[in-house]
């Protein structure tokens, strides 16, 4: 279900605060990892690939001075309030399915590649 979503972020005290919207709660969740990829390429400009664990993009989360998802809801017609740590909680489940999804994936390659192996062999 496709929901109306604007993220509200200030990365630090001081500085302007910004606003994004998106069509979908998870598009606005692959905003969040985004902002902390284009973090980490600031950090390591030279690395040309760049790994991450949950911790580490939390850690992010955490340290931002203002992080907001405004969420449309159909029924009453407003947008709703999430904080820092229920986007955390979304983010996880976010990754963890994707996870999942990579690792099915995975299995059912490798499932096939035996299955050639045995028929080749």
């Amino acid at each position: 279900m496709a929901t109306h979503v604007i993220l509200l972020v200030q990365a630090s005290t001081g500085e302007t605060r910004r606003y994004t919207d998106y069509d979908c709660l998870n598009d606005a969740l692959e905003g969040v990892c985004h902002m902390y990829e284009q973090h980490m390429k600031k950090q390591f400009p030279t690395e040309t690939e760049l790994f991450y664990d949950l911790s580490q993009l939390f850690e992010f989360v955490d340290h931002l001075t203002d992080l907001n998802f405004l969420v449309f809801q159909k029924t009453s017609h407003s947008y709703v309030p999430y904080t820092k740590e229920w986007i955390k909680e979304k983010l996880y489940i976010m990754l963890r399915q994707d996870s999942d999804r990579e690792l099915a994936e995975q299995a059912n390659c490798d499932n096939n590649n035996n299955t050639t192996e045995m028929v080749v062999n």
